[in-house]
């Protein structure tokens, strides 16, 4: 089943125009959360609008929205005057210039979207995403939507030959100085150097892949919920105490080389493991299932 468009746009650079279609490109997994519920009966509780000025609850039909110009000073705006600041969305990403992909800094990177041809546009975006790939740059473009006008990116996709995405990128008002980061002066030396480089080099890979990291913080947290659904009780494990720090930093450099060598040697004798099923998060299914009929002190099924 392929992906359902977030939306449409055209792409504008001189006076060629590509219609195409937009796809989220990341899938936002929701965390696990809990929710607030009466500890008498169990029952989820709401939340409620109050005024902080006379303490009184407030119906959301009473509800307008104003922006603080002064410390408690508001002036007030109707939904038509709303309506009328909001950036109006022309779905129209009319690229400025193009330049070199690698200089851009990764910081100014934010959610990506997809993009496929729309009708009509089959020649003209092949063009495009095969002439950024021979330069090796990306064109920057100006795109209005949902009331917000944003800078972007578009690029070809990594391995993907021949594939589109619009990248979204924050301006550089909304990126902070790493001038107001303090680090302290130093000299690093050569041994030290030498060493450090040959740790990196031990446990350096040519490719990424993102298919190897988990979240492990959720999955132990699943684990838990299961536990306490059949009934168990669950304790706090306290944390491992942290180790002795090393204050010798060559001494800590040796170290861990030696570490990293004697897990190569272990890794490469021991018998090969059986591929680890993915953490699939068919938690809800399971407590479905065991929700579905349920056998109670009566011994009648309830769902």
């Amino acid at each position: 089943m392929g992906l359902r468009p977030n939306g449409t746009a055209t792409i504008s650079f001189g006076l060629v125009s590509i219609p195409v279609n937009l796809f989220s490109a990341s899938e936002s997994k929701a965390a696990i959360s809990f929710n607030m519920l009466h500890d008498e009966d169990h029952a989820r509780v709401k939340q409620q609008l109050v005024c902080t000025k006379d303490g009184e609850t407030v119906e959301r039909d009473h509800i307008v929205k104003g922006y603080e110009f002064e410390k408690g000073q508001y002036v007030v705006f109707t939904p038509e005057e709303l309506k009328a600041i909001e950036e109006q969305s022309n779905q129209i990403m009319e690229i400025t210039e193009f330049v070199p992909l690698a200089k851009i800094d990764p910081v100014y990177f934010d959610k990506g979207y997809y993009l496929s041809p729309g009708k009509g546009g089959d020649k003209a975006y092949r063009l495009l995403a095969k002439a950024m790939t021979e330069t090796g740059r990306c064109g920057l473009a100006k795109y209005a939507a949902r009331g917000k006008q944003y800078l972007v990116v578009v690029r070809p996709v990594t391995g993907h030959e021949g594939g589109l995405m619009m990248q979204q990128l924050n301006y550089a008002d909304e990126i902070r100085s790493f001038a107001d980061v303090e680090i302290p002066e130093g000299d690093v030396k050569d041994a030290e150097l030498k060493l450090a480089i040959m740790l990196t080099d031990q446990i350096a890979t040519d490719e990424f892949h993102p298919e190897n990291y988990k979240d492990e913080v959720k999955e132990r947290v699943e684990a838990l919920i299961r536990q306490k659904i059949d009934g168990q009780e669950i304790s706090e494990v306290k944390p491992e105490a942290p180790k002795t720090q090393v204050i010798d930093l060559m001494e800590a450099l040796k170290a861990s080389l030696a570490a990293r060598g004697g897990r190569r040697k272990e890794a490469a004798s021991a018998p090969a493991k059986p591929e680890r099923k993915p953490a699939v998060h068919a938690l809800r299914e399971e407590l479905a299932q065991k929700a579905t009929l349920r056998v109670v002190g009566n011994g009648k099924k309830s769902r």
